[in-house]
């Protein structure tokens, strides 16, 4: 691959591993300007045209720019005070600041003078401690690149102490032989752990770093740096490999965060699977750390049990383990190997990386939940912020901040922090008594909003009165009777005084039906317990009683065992603006079916903290149309100046002649093509969608994506075409395949397409390939990229609107209505709509052209598409080539001429595409 460069900024150039396409060039060059401004930009460069390198490009070319002129201000400032004041005429008294002379605010120059010499002085004594830090971290960054011998000494070092370890493990084993400690006993002392810790205050406390105390060289000032977030692990994994290959690949110091479950190297903490499961522990296991020291020193006291502490929670260890991430760029898995070979947690170590870091990584849920960005040590003022695949980011922060809880989990929290209480209540001091029963209240109370009572099994309980309601914050407060009770001092205790975790290894201990419970009179009182989530689990043995439904195992674990945690996310929520949600009351058959959902109406609450503190935040994705729901729900209702606001669309790499869409208003018997609720299910509509599929499917060769509206809708379809015998002639020549509802069987439906095409076409004969009948929304309609001959046609059936009969939806559009002018007279709520749809057709038929030298083509089956507030919304790449052909005879025509390419090119792509496949054509999420 040539190595080249883009005109950059004042006639630089920006470092490319290849010669970039002109849109590559001014994406970047529009990229540096919109940092340097610190503007707020959105921008859009389709999937294929190497968005990923031109962020990096562009943004460490502003990064490395903005360094070496701050490093040049500095050399200016410093250089008087290097040079001894030397040159510097002394003043006269006709000067400001000689003795004898005043200012015009009647003060004496001498004054200004040594006021503004102080400030000077404070200012480059600020410097050159920077300077000095700088020296030194970069100091020891090339040492530790450089110097193999210290990697070896530090390994060496550690296998000394596992040996160590393990020796004086044995010891103790040997020693406790026969020292008969009666095993009753031995169980109550690691009993203690389940005990609440004295809960102090109810005033915010400084949260312990968990390091020693010679923890100086983890406290770095934040350099300027870059966010960088996107949706899933995989996708960051992609844009770490991305800056790997790139020029800055050798130089950036870049730090990869992800959640404990995909960090955590101790087995015995993954082995809790949920991940508020696994924060809890580790926040305990540290806890314990800390407190073991002052346990060993307290004298006079009985000596408390051996409490777990984390082997990875190593502060030396944990120091390595930043230099080496910030030495060289590593992805996720390369920083979980390197956790496991350093004994480090890679989990802390990759925080304490971030202050020194340039470049930080990390997914959407840890940058825009407030909570989680501060305990990640994440500081964003005077920050770059970039989100990636921000299609979708109104509705990803509107789900981190909305949390449901079912009837079934409120009662089992409460039978559980009941029996927790009555167990220790002897041993808890008075206020943790006094919160465990304000959450029991909360809990009563928010079942009896529901129709039941906490006392009784939620599954035998039948609802009155079934239906939806929707409550403001407020009034839901007010008619449960908890007004009176401060949210935030609950939410506080439960997230300092770790409860769920307590309770979790209690019920750990005593409740899980298949745990020995021992024979004491005190443990005998929970065979209550036990026998109430038994109950939960398997229902009633009463007549008539229902039973609950299996659910798959993380989540059965976390409703039985631990549904605490998940009842903290909706006290929390429940602690916003009374205009910004509301709670949502869902009444179903039982008590233990219905439930309680905070429903988070104004996104840009969250998103505003963001905007303000950063220097500039950049919103790209391939397909950001239609951009006004950016404007106007994040960045106006934040209080954004429309004036900061820059957008940037540019086009695809692919010639024009390699792209057909159409628009097709009827099908071949001339039936208009009009696929509304009432109309789609009529028998001749699914017989004309049947007999274009027919058609298309015998001039297209290669793959052909056909996306329905809803997975209802794509069964009821392929049952009329069985029932018909439409089915039976498709299938002569295309191999049909339909996406599945569960995820893990995707990839196994994929891989059989991609083999079925490679097959036809290396033999030839009557089956030219194979047909996939996807769904809008469904994990075909984005992350996975169906090039080359893998989608030589991708088809749209009909617009799929969102369910307007939805409660959550249609609270959402009443908001708009209140909260949003008109825009070009419609209203927000019908512009909500429209732009709800197209977002899902545009990322849908952005699934076909993935490379320069890609084609296909694009059917849109209604006419609704020619509509001119609807076809605006189509990405401008895909609109500046729509044909709009009323009937279906001139449509063929054209599929007809594309035919003629395609097989000229199918024989040199077919090896190429089917390569692509295994290597990268299918990114699944």
């Amino acid at each position: 691959m040539e190595s080249g460069a883009a005109a950059g900024p004042g006639g630089g150039r920006f470092p490319f591993p290849y010669t970039p396409y002109l849109i590559q060039e001014r994406f970047m060059a529009a990229l540096y300007g919109a940092l340097e401004a610190g503007r707020v930009g959105i921008f859009e460069s389709p999937t294929g045209t190497g968005k990923s390198l031109s962020l990096i490009c562009g943004a460490l070319s502003w990064l490395r720019d903005f360094e070496e002129k701050k490093q040049r201000e500095e050399a200016r400032l410093l250089a008087p005070e290097e040079s001894g004041q030397e040159g510097k005429k002394p003043l006269t008294p006709a000067e400001p600041g000689a003795p004898g002379s005043r200012d015009t605010a009647g003060e004496p120059d001498w004054v200004t003078a040594f006021v503004q010499k102080k400030e000077e002085r404070d200012m480059v004594d600020r410097l050159k401690e920077e300077q000095i830090r700088r020296k030194k971290r970069e100091d020891r960054l090339e040492k530790i690149r450089h110097n193999v011998q210290l990697k070896y000494a530090a390994k060496r070092k550690r296998s000394e102490e596992d040996e160590t370890k393990h020796l004086l493990q044995l010891s103790k084993e040997v020693l406790s032989e026969g020292a008969g400690v009666d095993v009753l006993e031995q169980l109550d002392h690691n009993e203690e752990e389940l005990i609440l810790a004295e809960y102090e205050s109810d005033e915010e406390k400084k949260v312990v770093s968990g390091l020693e105390e010679d923890d100086d060289d983890l406290e770095e000032e934040h350099v300027t740096k870059i966010y960088y977030c996107s949706r899933t692990h995989s996708q960051l994994s992609q844009f770490v490999r991305e800056v790997q290959k790139s020029p800055f690949g050798k130089d950036t110091r870049l730090v990869s965060l992800g959640s404990r479950q995909n960090l955590c190297v101790n087995e015995e903490v993954r082995r809790l699977g949920a991940l508020p499961l696994i924060n809890d522990r580790c926040m305990e296991m540290q806890k314990n750390k800390h407190e073991k020291k002052s346990d060993e020193e307290s004298e006079g006291k009985k000596r408390r049990a051996s409490r777990t502490v984390c082997p990875f929670y190593s502060y030396e260890q944990m120091q390595f383990l930043r230099d080496e991430v910030l030495v060289e760029v590593k992805d996720i898995e390369q920083l979980v190997a390197l956790g496991r070979e350093t004994k480090a947690c890679p989990y802390y170590g990759s925080r304490y990386a971030i202050p020194a870091a340039q470049l930080v990584v990390l997914p959407y849920q840890m940058l825009l939940h407030e909570p989680t960005r501060s305990a990640a040590g994440i500081k964003l003022k005077d920050q770059v912020v970039i989100i990636d695949e921000a299609h979708n980011l109104i509705d990803t922060i509107t789900c981190i901040h909305s949390v449901e809880v079912s009837g079934a989990q409120l009662c089992c929290a409460h039978s559980q922090l009941s029996q927790y209480m009555e167990r220790y209540r002897k041993r808890l001091k008075a206020k943790n008594l006094m919160y465990i029963k304000q959450i029991l209240y909360l809990l009563e109370r928010f079942v009896a909003m529901l129709g039941g009572n906490v006392n009784q099994n939620p599954s035998c309980q039948a609802v009155s009165q079934t239906g939806t309601v929707l409550k403001s914050i407020n009034d839901f407060l007010f008619q449960s009777q908890i007004d009176n009770i401060n949210l935030f001092k609950v939410q506080r205790y439960c997230e300092k005084s770790l409860i769920s975790r307590k309770l979790f290894g209690f019920v750990e201990r005593y409740g899980g039906p298949g745990t020995a419970v021992k024979t004491n009179k005190e443990n005998q009182k929970l065979a209550g317990l036990q026998n109430f989530l038994l109950t939960l689990q398997q229902g009633s043995d009463k007549e008539g009683a229902p039973q609950i439904p299996p659910v798959e195992a993380e989540n059965d674990q976390l409703r039985t065992a631990s549904p605490l945690m998940q009842i903290e996310g909706f006290l929390s929520a429940l602690t916003n603006a009374n205009q910004d949600g509301r709670v949502i009351l869902s009444r179903q058959g039982t008590v233990g079916q219905s439930s309680l959902k905070f429903l988070l109406l104004n996104p840009a609450v969250h998103f505003a903290k963001v905007v303000e503190e950063c220097r500039a935040v950049i919103i790209a994705g391939g397909t950001m149309q239609p951009v006004a729901d950016f404007r106007e729900q994040l960045l106006s209702c934040a209080g954004m100046d429309p004036a900061r606001v820059v957008e940037f669309s540019c086009g695809h790499v692919i010639p024009p002649e390699n792209i057909l869409p159409i628009i097709l208003c009827s099908g071949p018997s001339n039936q208009q093509l009009e696929f509304t609720y009432q109309t789609r299910d009529l028998p001749q509509m699914m017989d004309e969608t049947g007999r274009i599929l027919c058609n298309l499917c015998n001039v297209v060769p290669g793959g052909v994506v056909c996306f329905f509206p809803s997975y209802e809708y794509e069964k009821q379809v392929y049952a009329h075409w069985e029932k018909t015998g439409l089915l039976t002639r498709l299938a002569t020549k295309k191999k049909i395949f339909q996406e599945p509802k569960k995820a893990n069987q995707v990839e196994q439906v994929l891989v059989e397409y991609a083999k079925c095409i490679k097959r036809c076409s290396q033999a030839g004969g009557q089956m030219t390939g194979a047909l996939l009948l996807s769904v809008v929304g469904g994990k075909m309609s984005e992350g996975i990229n169906f090039s080359d001959d893998l989608g030589r046609c991708v088809i749209m059936v009909g617009m799929p609107y969102p369910n307007i009969k939805s409660p959550e939806l249609q609270e959402k559009m009443t908001w708009l209505d209140k909260t949003m002018p008109r825009a070009a007279g419609e209203a927000p709520s019908r512009v909500l709509i429209e732009n709800l749809c197209m977002k899902a057709v545009n990322q849908s038929i952005g699934r076909a052209i993935r490379h320069q030298k890609d084609f296909a083509s694009i059917l849109l089956l209604d006419h609704r598409y020619t509509r001119p507030a609807i076809f605006n919304k189509l990405p401008q790449w895909i609109r500046d080539r729509t044909q709009v052909k009323p009937a279906f005879g001139s449509a063929f025509a054209e599929l007809r001429k594309v035919r003629t390419c395609i097989l000229c090119t199918a024989t040199k792509t077919v090896s190429h595409c089917t390569h692509l496949y295994f290597s990268q054509t299918f990114t699944l999420e």
